[in-house]
């Protein structure tokens, strides 16, 4: 989530947290970082964040934050472990860096020799994080460039990494927030006139015209639409957006392999794709027992 002004997510992270286990199978593990200015706080647990102690905390902690990064894992890589949960965080000028990653990239084995950054699991995803990282330093050795600048050398890193396969990442330096799409995201902006939301996971509906000013505008970002009753963007195949202020401030489109267009167009050879579920649908499969739904390790 990218906001104007610091924002709660508590509303938006009920649903999302449902996903962990119950409304989806992404149940490998959890994470959620809080920017404030250049630094973050940062909750993980290799628990389901449907059924976590965690997650329950986060939920009942109004956290406000300009920019957040939520993810729930399913395990394609690396075992069912903390240091394998994302978000993870890493520095560079000085400040806070924050990334999580949905996809599976295969055959990828970076070298790493003289890098600053290494990673701590056994994921792709933290192996290309810190690539990403240790990208970004080499160009900019000094100090942090303008923004747009910063974008267009986040998105020639990207294209380095996207041939290897599904690379939907989200990442943020608490300044805006990078969202890249391989195959599925969506996002909305909340602005005034601010109205009712309605989740997809929860029964559960705020009006957010009671909390809200004119000033206030969120952007949310997500693998699937979070609420049934608002206008969710879906972005194109290798999309990568930046976010500042709570809207979109610059695009640019990567080339996407073949073979992962192919996932996009039959998501039972991707690995990492969700298996949305409502809430409703949720429930009965709890009353009756073990779901079908297949787990990947």
């Amino acid at each position: 989530m990218n906001c104007a002004a610091p924002t709660d997510v508590t509303f938006s992270f009920t649903g999302f947290a449902a996903r962990g286990g119950l409304t989806d199978h992404h149940a490998d593990g959890w994470g959620i970082a809080f920017f404030e200015d250049k630094a973050c706080r940062l909750f993980i647990d290799h628990q389901a964040s449907a059924t976590s102690p965690i997650a329950e905390m986060v939920k009942r902690y109004p956290i406000k934050s300009k920019n957040t990064i939520a993810h729930i894992r399913k395990a394609t890589q690396g075992h069912i472990l903390l240091e394998n949960s994302h978000p993870f965080m890493r520095e560079l000028w000085g400040r806070h860096w924050i990334f999580a990653h949905n996809g599976d990239l295969q055959d990828y084995a970076p070298n790493m020799d003289g890098s600053v950054y290494h990673p701590v699991g056994t994921t792709d995803s933290e192996q290309a994080f810190c690539v990403l990282m240790q990208g970004l330093r080499e160009a900019f050795p000094g100090a942090q460039p303008p923004l747009p600048e910063l974008f267009e050398r986040v998105g020639e890193l990207t294209r380095g990494i996207t041939d290897h396969g599904v690379f939907n990442f989200l990442m943020s330096n608490g300044q805006a927030l990078f969202a890249h799409c391989s195959t599925r995201l969506h996002y909305l902006v909340r602005r005034w006139p601010f109205s009712t939301a309605h989740l997809v996971d929860e029964d559960l509906s705020i009006d957010f015209a009671k909390y809200t000013t004119p000033e206030d505008r969120v952007a949310v970002i997500a693998t699937q639409p979070l609420t049934d009753d608002e206008v969710w963007t879906a972005f194109e195949p290798g999309e990568l957006i930046m976010f500042q202020c709570g809207d979109v401030a610059a695009r640019m489109q990567i080339p996407v392999p073949e073979r992962v267009l192919e996932k996009l167009r039959n998501p039972s050879l991707d690995a990492s794709a969700s298996a949305p579920r409502t809430a409703r649908e949720a429930l009965a499969t709890a009353a009756d027992g073990d779901s079908d739904d297949a787990i990947d390790f």
